[in-house]
């Protein structure tokens, strides 16, 4: 087995899960910057992150937009974190 830190599974479970909180924290970001929703790289992105915190986005119904997607997407963000660098840790020890 190979002892190199990229090749472990432990380690693809933590980059999968940073990745998809990179990405919803990209489309939080996105969304306080007031970026043009008509972009195709903007559209790109808040389909990926919609797509991921499909399971929260709608969770709370909260005015204004901003904090409606900061709140929703946010917990999904922490999740994936939290779930995945978890089981990385966890996997790492066997």
């Amino acid at each position: 087995m190979s002892t190199r830190r990229g090749s472990s599974p432990a380690t693809v479970i933590a980059v999968v899960a940073d990745v998809a909180a990179l990405v919803i924290g990209l489309w939080i970001l996105l969304i306080l910057l007031d970026a043009n929703r008509t972009n195709d790289f903007v559209d790109f992105v808040h389909s990926l992150a919609g797509w991921l915190a499909g399971w929260s986005r709608d969770m709370f119904t909260v005015d204004p937009d901003w904090w409606r997607v900061m709140l929703n997407y946010g917990i999904a963000a922490v999740v994936y974190l939290l779930i995945g660098n978890t089981a990385a840790r966890a996997v790492r020890r066997f």
